[in-house]
């Protein structure tokens, strides 16, 4: 089991003892879908998922609260976009660091100057490269930003 895992298992342990029903609920749901990862990438031998695949399933969650967020705000329901959010907040914790504005555009300025021109290509570089450390629409709007100067 990866360390990542047996650090989400750990703090549901905690968060059922302390009767804390948001952070249980979130990380049931994150484990159910650590599973069910492992189902979908499954032949006939049993598969463990690697820290950065529970990282990219983590973000993968973020990112369907995050457009959640986005519908209950404009469908002026707050207390549901509010849960949402808090639940963001819980999942953030198993996310590495993130890297910072300046550390990014770093990053970014390093593949244009290795000749990658097209957004594209400069996005799936940079995204390889960041692998969630950065939010695809932060890396998206700084790369926009530096390939316009």
């Amino acid at each position: 089991m990866s360390k990542l895992l047996e650090k989400i298992n750990e703090e549901l342990k905690q968060a059922m003892k302390s009767k804390d029903g948001e952070t249980t609920s979130v990380l049931r749901m994150l484990i159910s879908s650590i599973r069910n990862k492992e189902i979908s990438l499954r032949s006939a031998d049993k598969v463990e998922l690697s820290d950065e695949q529970i990282i990219e399933t983590i973000g993968s969650e973020i990112k369907k609260r995050k457009d959640s967020v986005e519908a209950y705000a404009k469908g002026g329901r707050q207390e549901l976009a509010l849960k949402e959010t808090s639940e963001i907040k819980i999942l953030e914790k198993y996310l590495p660091e993130q890297l910072s504005d300046e550390e990014l555009e770093k990053i970014i300025k390093e593949i244009i100057a290795a000749g990658a021109t097209d957004f594209g290509k400069v996005m799936g570089q940079t995204m390889a490269r960041v692998k969630g450390k950065a939010d695809g629409n932060r890396v998206g709007s700084l790369v926009k930003k530096l390939l316009v100067k």
